[in-house]
């Protein structure tokens, strides 16, 4: 008979700021098809996404003492390190040079528009997404799940930066309500 173990929150951190093996192993088990999740939604290639994520793994194990609880929960901490490497990703020209050589057959994640077609419901977002106010929604879509920079979105969408700022913070707490 085996057993499994689980960890509260406080506990798995501590592990993992004892640079603890079983810790690490555990956080890599039970998370690592979320991250790997949110990386496919930025990049579709299933090989670039699984160095991405081991990339992640490694950050998450070498940043571990950054992390501050009081900031937000574990998860949403790997998360953004995990949004944050597949958008480096996405800009570094090595990708930028895959993509121009790729064969179309494999473009099957991709609109005629050209943006990606993102299936927030793998992860459970997309009921909570869409409790937001409209230009919520829009910029949270926009900076999480299509990887804009806040500049970015101001000029596309013609509003000043500071507010796009201020409204996706306000959205951002309104998700951590939900959330919580």
């Amino acid at each position: 008979m085996s057993t499994t173990l689980t960890y509260q929150e406080p506990e798995l951190i501590a592990l993992l700021k004892q640079q603890d093996e079983t810790g690490f192993r555990y956080l890599y088990d039970n998370y690592s098809a979320a991250l790997n999740g949110i990386i496919l939604q930025i990049i579709p290639d299933q090989e670039q996404a699984s160095d991405v994520l081991q990339e992640v793994f490694v950050n998450i194990w070498r940043r571990i003492d950054s992390y501050d609880s009081s900031k937000g929960r574990l998860f949403t901490w790997m998360l953004n390190i995990a949004r944050n490497a597949a958008i480096d990703m996405t800009r570094s020209k090595a990708f930028q040079n895959s993509q121009k050589n790729r064969e179309l057959d494999n473009d099957v994640h991709t609109k005629p528009d050209g943006s990606l077609s993102i299936q927030v419901d793998n992860i459970g977002l997309s009921k909570m997404i869409g409790q937001l106010k409209e230009e919520h929604r829009v910029l949270i879509d926009l900076a999480y799940l299509k990887g804009y920079t806040h500049e970015e979105i101001a000029g596309m969408l013609g509003i000043p930066l500071g507010t796009v700022k201020t409204r996706i913070r306000a959205a951002l707490l309104q998700l951590r309500k939900t959330l919580t």
